[in-house]
C-alpha cells in the first residue's frame, strides 16, 4: 500500500511539488491549510504531511510555526527546499493592462510586492488559501482578474501565462518539512528545530539559554520569536541548530535548557537539505 502524503492543495501547488519530490509514489491528499494537513497526519487520514516553514524572501510560515508548537503529537522528520518561480497567469485572452484583481496565496503576494506595485498599481490583491487556489478564483471571477501562481497549476488548469519569475528576487527558495509521528533516526549531518519559553522575564535569560548550545559548539541556524498568545510582551523563541538531539553535545545542552525554561518541545531532529 502506497504512503499517504497530506499536502496544501489543491493540485499544482509548490507544496504539491515538494512532496512529490519527497516521494513520487505516495498517494498524495490535498488539503486546505496546514492546521489540516496536521489533523490529517495525527488523526492517521495521512502517514505524513508536507508543510511550508520559511521563506527566503519573506522568512517563516508562522502557521506552521503555531501548528508545531500546540501540535505536541507530530514531529518533522525530514526537510526539502524548492526554488520558487512565480507566474502571473489570467483566462485564455487576458490581456494584462486590463486586469483588476490579481489573487494569490499571501505568501506569494508578499514575495510580487516590487513587481505588482511597479505593473499593477491600481490592481485589487486578494487573498487565496493556495496560489493554485488562487487560478480557481480568478477563473471564477466576474472580474478582469490574474492569479500568482505555479506554471504547473497553468498546465493543469488551462490558464494563459501572461508574466514569468516575478518574484522579487531570483534566490526566492522556500524550505518544506514533512509532519509525521516521530522524527528520524541519527545521520551524522542532522539538524534540530525546537522551542522554549521562561516562567520570568529577567535580564540575561535567554543569553544563557543560547549559552549552553555555544560552549559545546554547537551552531545554531535559526533563531526567532513568537508570542505565546498569552498576554502582549510574552514569548516563545524557536531554535534551528545542527546535531541529532541523541548527539551527545546537543542532549546535554537541551538537558539544561530545560532546566531553565518552563517549557522545551523538540520539533523533531532530520537529515540537513544538502540541495
Amino acid at each position: 500500500m502506497a504512503k499517504r502524503i497530506a499536502y496544501l492543495g489543491p493540485a499544482g501547488t509548490y507544496t504539491q511539488e515538494a512532496a512529490l519530490r519527497y516521494d513520487a509514489s505516495a498517494e498524495l491528499i490535498p488539503f486546505t491549510s496546514p492546521a489540516a494537513v496536521a489533523m490529517a497526519v495525527g488523526s492517521g487520514m495521512a502517514d505524513e504531511g508536507v508543510v511550508a516553514i520559511e521563506n527566503s524572501l519573506e522568512g517563516s510560515v508562522t502557521d506552521t510555526l503555531d501548528l508545531l508548537i500546540q501540535e505536541s503529537r507530530l514531529f518533522i522528520c525530514h526537510e526539502l527546499v524548492l526554488p520558487i518561480e512565480h507566474c502571473l497567469m489570467g483566462k485564455p485572452g487576458t490581456e494584462a493592462t486590463q486586469l483588476q484583481v490579481i489573487y494569490s496565496h499571501p505568501q506569494a503576494l508578499a514575495q510580487c510586492r516590487r513587481f505588482l506595485e511597479r505593473c499593477f498599481p491600481k490592481a485589487q490583491l486578494v487573498a487565496s488559501l493556495s496560489t493554485t487556489a488562487a487560478v480557481q478564483d480568478m477563473k471564477e471571477s466576474k472580474s478582469m482578474a490574474a492569479a500568482i501562481a505555479p506554471r504547473r497549476a497553468a498546465e493543469i488548469y488551462g490558464a494563459q501565462v501572461l508574466a514569468k519569475d516575478i518574484q522579487d528576487n531570483s534566490a526566492n527558495v522556500t524550505r518544506f518539512v514533512v509532519l509525521t509521528h516521530a522524527d528520524h533516526e541519527p545521520t551524522g549531518k542532522d539538524k534540530t528545530s525546537l522551542c522554549f519559553a521562561f516562567t520570568s522575564d529577567v535580564p540575561g535569560l535567554l543569553y544563557q539559554a543560547i549559552g549552553h548550545f555555544a560552549k559545546r559548539g554547537i551552531n545554531l541556524a535559526k533563531i526567532e520569536s513568537r508570542p505565546t498568545k498569552m498576554g502582549l510582551g510574552t514569548y516563545i523563541f524557536l531554535i534551528d541548530c545542527e546535531g541529532h538531539r541523541e548527539d551527545a553535545p546537543l542532549k546535554e545542552a537541551l538537558e539544561e535548557l530545560r532546566a531553565q525554561t518552563s517549557m522545551l518541545r523538540v520539533f523533531g531532529s532530520y537529515p540537513r537539505w544538502q540541495g
